[in-house]
């Protein structure tokens, strides 16, 4: 899934070197260990996330001051 995902969005994990030892010239890390750190992200991320809700008087507004005006109206 995470592959898939990461092609989606135009990235090619098959461009990183192989293994889990980084490439001695540019310090990238390995494929192994990019995968290894995007599934505990995918594992201890996302259902925290997929839980928080947010009420609509704490949305976040980009423009606060418009939202002031509306709600007072």
């Amino acid at each position: 899934m995470i592959r898939a995902r990461l092609a989606a969005a135009g990235i090619d994990l098959d461009q990183l070197p192989p293994g889990t030892t980084p490439d001695p010239v540019t310090g990238t890390p390995g494929r192994d260990s990019v995968l290894a750190s995007l599934r505990s992200f995918m594992r201890g991320t996302v259902n925290t996330l997929a839980g928080y809700e947010i009420g609509p008087e704490r949305a976040p507004m980009l423009y606060p001051s418009i939202s002031t005006a509306w709600r007072s109206s």
